[in-house]
C-alpha cells in the first residue's frame, strides 16, 4: 500500500473551504426563519416605538409600521398561527401537484420514460438528450438528483462513451437548470404562491402569478440550457476526463473498502438502461391516456360558452382556464401514471393508488414543516408593514441614484446567485428575497412574474458548486465508484465548467425578454400596464 502526501491547497480550494465554513455557520432553514421572524418582531417593535411610517404609492393615508410586541401584535400571533400556516400560498398547490407527480414516480413511469428517451438517442446525441432530460428533470423534484445521473452513466457506458461524463453532466443539468423546464412543475406552483403572497401586501399588485406565468420564459430557457449542457458535456467535460486519465470503469467493492452497494443506498438503485416489455406496455397505455385527456380538455376549452372562458369569451389575461392550471397539471400526471401502473402491473387494486400517493407525501414532510415557519414569517412581515417600508425606501433609493432599469435587475440576479451558495433551499431563499424585492420592483413598474423569472437564474445556476448542496455528497458517492480517492473538491471542480456558461446564457435570455418586452407567460408582460 502506498500513500501520497497531501499537496498544498490551491486558491480555488481555499475559496471553496471558506464557502463551506461560512455556510456551515448558517442555521438550518427552519431555525434560520425562526430567527428571522424574531428579528422582524423586535425590529418592528423598535420602529413602531419611534413612529416610523411609510406612504405607499396609490394610497393617500400614511401607513405606520406596527410592532409585533404590542397588544395588536400578540392578538395577530395567537389568532393567526394556524391560518398563517394553512394559508401559506404554496402549500395547497405543491401538495396537490406532488400527489400526482408522486404517483408517476412511485409507479415507475417517470423512471421508465427517462430510460426510454436515453435508449433511443444515438451516440452523438446522448449529451444533448441528457441536457434536455436533466434540465427538465425538476418535474421529479429532488429525486432527479438521484435518478438521472446514474442512469446517464449506464447509458453513456453502453454507448462507448465515458460514464463519468454522463454522471457529471446529468447532475449539472439537473442542478444548474433546476428552476426551468418545458413542463409545468410543482416548483412553478411553489414560487407563484410565495410571489402572490408577498405582492398582496401592496395596493398595486400587478398581474396575479400562476404556475404558467413564467412558461414562455421557461420554455426558451430550458431549450437554450439543454443545448448548452449537451455542448459542455460533449466538448469540455468528456474530453477533459479522457485527457486526465479519469477511470471509466467502476471499482469493485472488494477493491474499494469505501464503496457501498447496500440495498438502502439510493445510488445503487439504477442497474440497467433497458426498458422491459412490461414497462413499454405501461408507457403505451400512459401515452394513450394522456392523448385522450388532452383531447377532452381541448374540447371542453374550445366549445362555445365554455365554463373555462372569461366574461369576454377569451382566456387572457385572466380566466377560469388559467385558474385551473394546478388541476390540469395534476390530471396530466395522475391519469397517465394510473394507466401506466395498471398496465405495468404496479397497481393491482384500488388501495395501491392512495398508498403510492401517500408515499409521495412522506417525501414532502420536510417541506410541510418548513412551510409552517415560512408562513409565519411572510404573514408577520406583511402585517408589520416592514415589507412595505423596505420596498418604498429601496425603490426611492434606486430612483435617487438612477438605478431603476436593467442594472437593478442584474444586481438582483447577482445577489440571488451569491445567496444561493449559502441558502440552497429555493423556497427559503425566495421567501426571504421576495419579501423585499417583489414589492420594490412593483413600485418600479415591473411585474412580479418578471422578478420571479430573474430569481430563477440565481436560484439554480450556482447551486451545483456549493458544498452546502446535500446532493453533492450523493454525487461524490457516484464518482467514488470510478475514482475512490475523489473528494468534494473533485466534484465541485467538475461543476465549474457548467456554472458560468449557464449563468451567462440564462441572463442573456432574461435580457432578451426585457429588451424586447416579450411576455413571460400567457397574459403576463415584463412591465405593469403594457
Amino acid at each position: 500500500m502506498t500513500t501520497t502526501s497531501p499537496s498544498a491547497p490551491g486558491r480555488l480550494d481555499r475559496v471553496l473551504d471558506w464557502i463551506e465554513r461560512a455556510g456551515n455557520r448558517l442555521p438550518e432553514p427552519f431555525m434560520l426563519f425562526v430567527l428571522l421572524t424574531l428579528v422582524v418582531a423586535v425590529l418592528s417593535s423598535v420602529m413602531a416605538a419611534f413612529g416610523v411610517s411609510v406612504t405607499i404609492p396609490g394610497e393617500n393615508e400614511i401607513t405606520p409600521v406596527r410592532g409585533a410586541f404590542s397588544g395588536a401584535g400578540l392578538e395577530f400571533f395567537f389568532t393567526g398561527l394556524a391560518q398563517n400556516f394553512i394559508g401559506f400560498p404554496p402549500l395547497r398547490t405543491v401538495v396537490t401537484i406532488m400527489l400526482a407527480v408522486g404517483l408517476a414516480e412511485r409507479s415507475g413511469m417517470l423512471n421508465a420514460l427517462i430510460r426510454l428517451a436515453f435508449s433511443r438517442a444515438p451516440r452523438w446525441l446522448l449529451p444533448y438528450a441528457l441536457g434536455f432530460i436533466g434540465v427538465s428533470g425538476s418535474v421529479m423534484a429532488d429525486s432527479a438528483f438521484i435518478i438521472i445521473p446514474p442512469l446517464a452513466a449506464i447509458v453513456f457506458k453502453a454507448a462507448g462513451r465515458h460514464p463519468v461524463a454522463g454522471l457529471i453532466g446529468g447532475f449539472a443539468a439537473v442542478g444548474a437548470g433546476y428552476s426551468t423546464s418545458l413542463l409545468v412543475t410543482s416548483l412553478d406552483a411553489l414560487l407563484a404562491g410565495i410571489t402572490n403572497g408577498v405582492a398582496a401586501a401592496l395596493p398595486v399588485t400587478g398581474t396575479p402569478v400562476t404556475p404558467i406565468s413564467n412558461y414562455f420564459y421557461n420554455a426558451v430557457s430550458s431549450i437554450v440550457l439543454s443545448l448548452l449542457a449537451g455542448l459542455i458535456i460533449d466538448r469540455v467535460v468528456e474530453p477533459g476526463l479522457v485527457r486526465s486519465g479519469f477511470p471509466d470503469t467502476e471499482v469493485e467493492p472488494d477493491d474499494d473498502p469505501t464503496a457501498t452497494r447496500g440495498s438502502d443506498d439510493p445510488t445503487a438503485e439504477p442497474t440497467s438502461a433497458t426498458v422491459t416489455p412490461t414497462e413499454r406496455r405501461g408507457l403505451r397505455a400512459a401515452g394513450v391516456a394522456l392523448l385522450v385527456l388532452v383531447v377532452a380538455v381541448l374540447v371542453l376549452v374550445l366549445v362555445p360558452n365554455s365554463p373555462l372562458r372569461n366574461e369576454t369569451g377569451g382566456y387572457l389575461p385572466a380566466s377560469p382556464l388559467l385558474d385551473s392550471v394546478v388541476t390540469l397539471v395534476f390530471l396530466a400526471f395522475f391519469v397517465p401514471a394510473l394507466f401506466y401502473g395498471i398496465y405495468a402491473g404496479v397497481i393491482r387494486r384500488g388501495a395501491d393508488v392512495p398508498l403510492l400517493m401517500g408515499q409521495a407525501l412522506k417525501d414532502l414532510s420536510g417541506f410541510i414543516v418548513l412551510a409552517f415557519i415560512l408562513g409565519q414569517f411572510i404573514a408577520l412581515f406583511a402585517w408589520t408593514n416592514i415589507g412595505a417600508w423596505l420596498a418604498v425606501s429601496g425603490a426611492n433609493l434606486l430612483q435617487t441614484i438612477g438605478l431603476t432599469g436593467y442594472p437593478a435587475i442584474l444586481g438582483f440576479v447577482v445577489l440571488a446567485s451569491l445567496l444561493n451558495l449559502f441558502i440552497v433551499s429555493g423556497s427559503s431563499l425566495w421567501t426571504l428575497m421576495a419579501s423585499v424585492f417583489v414589492p420594490m420592483f412593483l413600485l418600479l413598474g415591473y411585474e412580479p412574474s418578471f422578478v420571479q423569472g430573474a430569481f430563477r437564474v440565481g436560484d439554480a445556476a450556482t447551486q451545483v458548486m456549493t458544498p452546502l448542496n446535500p446532493y453533492m455528497i450523493v454525487l461524490l458517492t457516484f464518482v467514488r465508484r470510478y475514482q475512490p480517492s475523489a473528494g468534494l473538491g473533485t466534484v465541485i471542480a467538475k461543476m465549474v465548467p457548467f456554472v458560468v456558461p449557464f449563468w451567462v446564457a440564462w441572463v442573456l435570455v432574461l435580457t432578451a425578454f426585457y429588451a424586447f418586452d416579450i411576455p413571460m407567460g400567457p397574459g403576463v408582460d415584463v412591465r405593469i400596464g403594457e
